[in-house]
């Protein structure tokens, strides 16, 4: 169990947000085993409210590009305060988002606010925040388990999801997910994570 745990460990620690992507082809077969297994999250009174939109399509993958564009260039020159831009300046990020339209798959994940039964009418949902969120770092798992890259894009406002993917008012989209494999010349920042020490706090039996 600690050797699996070891090597899980180090396998997920050399996953790296990526931006650089190329555009070799990914099996939908492949994709779809992915989104199955972000499926097993837990979530509140099991509602499992959430949905993911598998996006190949060349047409709707520009169109997405261009509408988070517009919102990237109005977060990068107003919407973002001074600390947030010098936050984000040593990962060199800006408004542009060629990978919207280079990654072969776009994973647009939607929470749902509420369940809709087969006669209209609404059914609550439960720690929909928290339960959507699992999802999603279940899915960023099994990419890199299965030797994708991913990035986890959050365009502000992202409203424009709604529109272009047609989906029904009680959806809210949640992250904006490109996957497939990294370009040749791929570079990411040399990112150092919190020592365990940092994160755990253990309580432990006098015994």
């Amino acid at each position: 169990m600690l050797r699996r745990a070891v090597a899980f460990r180090e396998l997920m620690g050399r996953r790296r947000s990526v931006r650089h992507f190329s555009d070799r082809s990914v099996p939908r077969e492949l994709m779809e085993e992915l989104i199955a297994t972000a499926s097993t999250a837990p979530s509140g009174a099991h509602k499992q409210p959430w949905t993911f939109c598998l996006v190949g399509d060349p047409d709707l993958k520009r169109r997405i590009r261009e509408a988070a564009e517009e919102e990237e260039h109005a977060s990068y020159h107003g919407r973002m305060s001074a600390e947030w831009l010098a936050d984000l300046a040593p990962l060199g990020t800006d408004w542009h988002k060629p990978f919207l339209e280079t990654a072969p798959w776009l994973v647009v994940v939607f929470k749902q606010a509420h369940g809709r039964n087969a006669d209209g009418t609404r059914h609550k949902h439960y720690y929909v925040e928290e339960s959507v969120g699992l999802a999603c770092g279940l899915l960023l798992a099994a990419a890199q388990y299965a030797g994708l890259v991913t990035l986890t894009h959050t365009p502000s406002p992202m409203n424009f999801l709604t529109r272009l993917l047609d989906r029904p008012a009680n959806e809210r989209p949640y992250l904006l997910i490109p996957m497939g494999f990294a370009a040749p010349d791929c570079c990411v920042p040399d990112l150092v994570r919190k020592p365990l020490a940092e994160v755990l706090v253990p309580y432990l039996s006098a015994r």
